[in-house]
């Protein structure tokens, strides 16, 4: 087995595993965490692919802006209840996110240093960025259209659930307030 494979399989457990994590946990916190790790060995798959842009753009695009928005929300939405009851048994709840992270991070540390020169790589699909964007705005407009779209209709529907729980808060607090 070459170096080349072994990456491989070990990006793709990584990525596995770090999914099947970010799908069952309970705590959306934690979900998010195994999300972003699940993104960036994405990336790293994309680079060793030969791909370094499409790499770039992973981070950049989902381990950055969508994760930095699913942030937002969770802390708009406020769905978790009672966290500093459970702060005293959640020493562990981590341990899976730190290991993952360090191997990702091993990876990504261990491409990196082997360098574009590397014989495990594959050589890299040049083309420019502007080139990239027209073919994809081109080709792909009406799809990264309706993908927009449904983000925004995400992010509004959200706030509406956030703005709606608040006034619920209002009408039973001023419910039980003496008159």
């Amino acid at each position: 087995m070459t170096f080349y494979a072994i990456i491989f399989y070990i990006l793709a457990a990584l990525l596995v595993v770090s999914t099947g994590l970010a799908v069952s946990r309970r705590r959306l916190v934690h979900a998010v965490v195994f999300l972003i790790i699940s993104f960036f060995a994405t990336a790293l798959l994309f680079y060793l692919l030969g791909a370094p842009f499409l790499a770039a753009l992973e981070v950049i695009i989902y381990a950055g802006a969508i994760m930095v928005m699913f942030l937002f929300i969770i802390m708009t939405l406020k769905m978790e209840k009672g966290d500093s009851e459970k702060r005293a048994s959640t020493s562990g709840t981590w341990r899976p996110a730190i290991i993952l992270g360090g191997i990702s991070l091993i990876l990504m540390v261990t491409l990196l240093l082997t360098g574009p020169e590397h014989e495990a790589l594959l050589k890299p699909a040049m083309v420019a960025p502007g080139e990239f964007g027209k073919y994809i705005f081109r080709e792909f407009w009406f799809s990264i259209e309706v993908v927009s779209f449904l983000l925004f209709v995400a992010l509004v529907g959200a706030l509406y659930l956030a703005k709606e729980n608040g006034n619920r808060k209002k009408l039973t607090d001023s419910e039980q307030e003496p008159s």
